[in-house]
This record gives C-alpha cells, sequence and structure tokens, in this order.
C-alpha cells in the first residue's frame, strides 16, 4: 500500500516542501516559499507534469502550511489531509541526543528546542514549523531527520577538540558536523545506482554555499568538515572555513571591529565572496575568470586548493579511497572545481575523464583510474521521506 509523505525543509527565510509517494518514491509535488525571516511572499511548486504554480502572497508559518494543503486538495494531488500518512521534517541540530530520526513528541520538542543554543538560526524555525503541521495535520506522524545525525558515528579522536576535556565533559564542547542527510544520500545512492558495488572507502564533497566534506567508511562517517557551527572547514560561498583561531581575536582588539562584526564578517563576508570582492556564486567568478580577472581567479583557487588538501588528508583516514562524488550546487554543475581539485591526484591512482567531466556525465573517472569519481545530484529531501517512512514503519 502507497503511503504520502511530505518531506520538510524549513529554513529562516523559506519553506522547501516535497509530496512524495512512498514506497514508490515518486515525487508527486516539489516547491517552495521564499520570503525574509518568518515572513514568506512567494509560493511555487512543481507538479509531476512539470507544470509550474506560482503565487504571491503573505504567509508565515502556519498559513503557509494551511495554503499548501489546501492547494494539493485543489489539484487534486490528494484526495483528503488525512492521505498525508507522515511529515518529515529536517532539524537543523539533534546533538548528542539524536543518532537516527525519531517520531516528534513533546520531550522531542523540548530537546528540539534546548539543542537551539547550538543552531540559534535553524532549530527555533524547525520547531516552529513542526508545530504548524501538527496544527494542520493532526492525524499524520510527524518524524524529526537530524542534519547533524549521521556524523554521530564519528569517532572520539575525530570530533574531540584539542581543547581540555572538561570542556567536552561541561559544555559539551565538540564537532558535530552538517550536511549529514546529503552525506548519508550520498552514500547510499553511488552504491544502489552505479554498477551495484558496494564501495567501503568513500570520500563525498559536498561543494555549495556552504560546502563540507565527509569520508564514509563501510556506510559510516568517520571524519567531516564542519564542527561545532558550519562556519568551520572548507572555504564556501561566504564563510571563511579554517582560519588562524587568534584573528578573531586579533581584530577584535586591534581594529574597530566588534566581535560581533568579526562574527558577521566571517560567515557573511567571506569566502568566495570576500577574496573576490565581486560574487559568492560560483558561475560568476567562472565568467570572471575567463576574462582575466585576478581575484576571482584567486578565489576559485584557494576553493579547490582546500576541497584537494582535504580529500588527500581523508585518504590517509580512510586508508585509500574508492569512490570520490561531487555533489551540491558547485560540486554537480561546476567542471572547471572538479577539474582544479582533481588535477594532482594522480597519486591516489585518480584520473579524471575531462571529455565527461564537460558533458557532467554521472561518471567522470577514466577506465583506469584506480578511484571512481562520480558527479550525483544530492536528494536531501528524499532521503527525509526514506527515513521518515522507516521510523513509522
Amino acid at each position: 500500500m502507497s503511503d504520502f509523505i511530505l518531506s520538510i525543509n524549513a529554513g529562516s527565510s523559506s519553506l522547501k516542501f516535497q509530496l512524495i509517494k512512498m514506497p514508490e518514491e515518486d515525487c508527486i509535488l516539489s516547491g517552495q516559499f521564499d520570503g525574509k525571516r518568518t515572513a514568506l511572499t512567494r509560493f511555487s511548486a512543481k507538479k509531476i507534469n512539470n507544470v509550474k504554480k506560482e503565487k504571491d502572497g503573505a504567509w508565515d508559518f502556519t498559513s503557509a502550511v494551511k495554503y499548501l494543503i489546501s492547494f494539493l486538495l485543489e489539484e487534486k494531488l490528494i484526495g483528503n489531509a488525512d492521505e498525508i500518512h507522515c511529515v518529515g521534517h529536517r532539524v537543523a541540530h539533534g546533538g548528542e541526543d539524536y543518532s537516527q530520526p525519531v517520531l516528534i513528541n513533546e520531550e522531542v520538542k523540548t530537546a528540539i528546542l534546548k539543542l537551539s543554543k547550538l543552531a540559534p538560526i535553524h532549530n527555533p524555525i524547525n520547531l516552529l514549523c513542526i508545530e504548524a503541521f501538527e496544527e494542520v495535520l493532526p492525524k499524520a506522524k510527524q518524524v524529526a531527520v537530524f542534519d547533524t545525525a549521521f556524523h554521530q558515528t564519528l569517532p572520539e579522536e575525530q570530533f574531540l577538540y584539542p581543547l581540555p576535556y572538561t570542556l567536552y565533559e561541561d559544555n559539551g564542547i565538540r564537532k558535530f558536523g552538517f550536511h549529514g542527510i546529503s552525506h548519508q544520500y550520498i552514500s547510499i545512492t553511488a552504491g544502489d545506482n552505479f554498477k551495484n558495488e558496494y564501495y567501503n572507502k568513500v570520500i563525498s564533497c559536498h561543494l555549495g554555499s556552504g560546502s563540507s566534506i565527509c569520508a564514509i567508511e563501510n556506510g559510516r562517517s568517520v571524519a567531516t568538515t564542519m564542527g561545532f557551527t558550519p562556519l568551520s572547514g572548507l572555504m564556501m560561498g561566504t564563510r571563511c572555513g579554517d582560519i588562524d583561531p587568534s584573528l578573531p581575536i586579533y581584530l577584535s582588539q586591534n581594529t574597530q571591529m566588534s566581535p560581533n562584526d568579526v562574527n558577521t564578517m566571517m560567515n557573511n563576508a567571506s569566502g568566495l565572496l570576500g577574496v573576490s570582492e565581486l560574487s559568492d556564486d560560483c558561475r560568476v567568478l567562472e565568467q570572471a575568470r575567463k576574462q582575466g580577472d585576478h581575484k576571482a581567479a584567486l578565489a576559485l583557487q584557494m576553493y579547490s586548493n582546500r576541497v584537494k588538501e582535504t580529500i588527500g588528508r581523508y585518504a590517509s583516514i580512510l586508508g585509500g579511497v574508492d569512490l570520490l562524488v561531487f555533489t551540491g550546487g558547485i560540486g554537480e554543475n561546476s567542471a572547471l572545481i572538479r577539474r582544479l581539485v582533481t588535477d594532482s591526484l594522480g597519486y591516489l591512482g585518480l584520473y579524471l575523464c575531462e571529455e565527461s567531466n564537460i558533458k557532467n556525465e554521472s561518471i567522470i573517472s577514466r577506465a583506469n583510474s584506480k578511484v571512481d569519481v562520480m558527479v550525483i545530484n544530492t536528494d536531501e529531501q528524499l532521503m527525509i521521506a526514506r527515513e521518515a517512512s522507516r521510523v513509522v514503519g
């Protein structure tokens, strides 16, 4: 018997959704509400037949949920609201409490709220959205799928920082990692969809506005670049990634910048945007690079170098690599970045097929490459639906 599951990803200024028929995994409708903060001002959706619907309006999260359900009914995508068996919610942070998706009850909601100190922008919004769906769909089961859960398999030597151990014991200071839903999807999809092989040693590169890399051994996350917050690790669209930890202190003590100014700069005005002084959009920078823009070229090279260095480090942790995956907006679409990243990984036995790379084919490594290199379009919404379906049985 088929069930309808709503896969929900609520952000500070958006509400993304998919209506998925399970277990067939057929996406019946996908779309989102966009806006600013919790004021949502534009609705867009695409049905299974690629018919698009758009509408401008003014919604908070509760009214957006009500509008979405009424839209599903008006379009006859569902016969009645009770046909939605389950709602799966992406929740940004599960801390150490949650290593698996769970049915949402009052205890879980209290935990999500408590963990808001670790994800102050996202967890409160996730909770707000959960409660909106509870109000509008009281019979549907609500499931929390945590973006940090996949990384709960990190060994202690990976998730601890070289700080006094009491900071972990008393304050929970540790690496959590993010993009876990995406990396989990990549881990499963690579083996299922390509050659029917099981890859023991996988390096998953989720490259986009936010970027992270995950080392996956036998389907388990064993190392990842993002840490206590999503700021650490790789250089990103507007985030600096790893820098000398004394720099923020130096800037706040020796310039006119306050600690809050430094924090804003590191999160919103650094990375590709900060170095290029042009854009955080890789497509814009690649075009500027062709026209001889030095800073654009520099930003792209720095970005690629950080990715390349991390691949080398994670290959040593895994003791080799069976599969390298590029995903995310940049990873899936930028042949230049993929080439810059892989151009000196021959020591791993990894060789890129430039023709396949330019064509954005699924497999972009040469036949003689000891490491398979793939481009996989990540599908976090489907992964949320799968996890929610598994929880409700």
